[in-house]
């Protein structure tokens, strides 16, 4: 199969989930855009936003509609790292002559599904949260002394609550940083609500069909990484990120400076790059752009840059910083490599 033809497959794919989503979800369309370019990367997602989002029946609809298998984990403060990942469980065996043996059989746990939605992940102690962490980055678990591999493809979509913050345990920077995107979701609009109401509060039923196979998602995802990036594509992810780095000494805005107290890490140019070549595919494109970029900026940045305490008294957000950042870094080439407060940047 062509490489044309999996990028038309990719776009129509795109509209089919959509079509099959919209029969349950209202609204969201940034959202699922987001959650399926995190899919097609092989990134995890967290999403954020206050009870009655339909957080939940969004992700489980969109397993259904790839095709995957599907683990709800909720945790709870008494969850522990066994309960996801699974236990050796001792059996017995009687032969002919009636001898008993006993031997150690591994009980897979919920983690051992292709889609996991981590409900209210941080409600759980760090502990769990730890064991979660490996099969994020590794795609296993580790039991005893035995590793067991997960299935592939493997997504973890986190969920939590930003308003409750009572008996939670706060995500560590180095387990948000396993995130490709941290997600808000937003209250509907008027009239999305309006029908939301409608629907839920009627006899309509939804009839959600299959739109790819994990062996195809697989595919695609190899597909995504082939997807070209120009050198000044490259250099205008770095240029993003390189300026939240507070730490260094040269070409750092001075609101940076004042309002930024630890800045993103390289993972946040892999996934700003990677993410864009998923959403050109997307949309029908071969290649990336800077607007790709822009456009995933917020989502890739928010969660890794810890604000300072003055942008905490002045009710400043990252997404603030974050859209001065992008007004701040010219878009056109010359523009980029002529600026002296790039040219320091880029030599650091």
């Amino acid at each position: 199969m062509s490489n044309d033809t999996l990028i038309l497959k990719l776009q129509e794919a795109r509209q089919k989930v959509l079509e099959q989503l919209s029969q349950v979800i209202v609204g969201q369309t940034e959202v699922i855009d987001e959650l399926l370019i995190s899919v097609f990367s092989q990134g995890h997602c967290l999403l954020e936003g206050v009870p009655g989002l339909a957080k939940t029946l969004m992700v489980s609809t969109l397993a259904q509609t790839l095709n995957l298998r599907f683990s709800r984990i909720q945790f709870t403060p008494d969850l522990m790292p066994a309960d996801i990942t699974g236990i050796d469980i001792i059996e017995e065996a009687r032969n002919e002559a009636g001898n008993v043996s006993r031997y150690y059989r591994f009980l897979e746990g919920p983690l051992f599904a292709n889609m996991i939605l981590a409900d209210e992940i941080n409600r759980t102690p760090p502990k769990t949260q730890s064991a979660l962490l490996e099969a994020m980055q590794e795609h296993r678990v580790t039991v005893g002394r035995s590793r067991h591999v997960l299935p592939e493809p493997f997504f973890v979509l986190a969920t939590q609550n930003p308003i409750e913050q009572e008996g939670t345990y706060p995500l560590p920077e180095a387990q948000q940083d396993r995130f490709m995107f941290k997600v808000f979701v937003q209250y509907p609009s008027f009239d999305e609500e309006l029908e939301v109401v409608q629907r839920t509060t009627s006899l309509s039923a939804s009839d959600i069909k299959p739109v790819l196979e994990a062996a195809e998602i697989i595919e695609l995802q190899k597909i995504v990484r082939q997807v070209p990036a120009g050198d000044h594509v490259l250099r205008y992810a770095l240029a993003l990120v390189r300026q939240t780095r507070v730490g260094e000494k040269k070409g750092i805005p001075d609101f940076i400076k004042e309002y930024v107290a630890w800045g993103a890490g390289p993972r946040a140019v892999q996934y700003l790059i990677l993410g864009g070549k998923a959403r050109a595919l997307l949309n029908g494109r071969s290649y990336v752009t800077c607007e790709d970029i822009q456009q995933l900026a917020k989502p890739v940045l928010r969660h890794r840059l810890v604000m300072s305490f003055l942008a905490e008294s002045e009710g400043l957000t990252a997404d603030t910083v974050i859209e001065e950042l992008l007004n701040k870094t010219p878009v056109f080439e010359d523009d980029l490599l002529r600026d002296p407060r790039f040219q320091e940047l880029f030599a650091a």
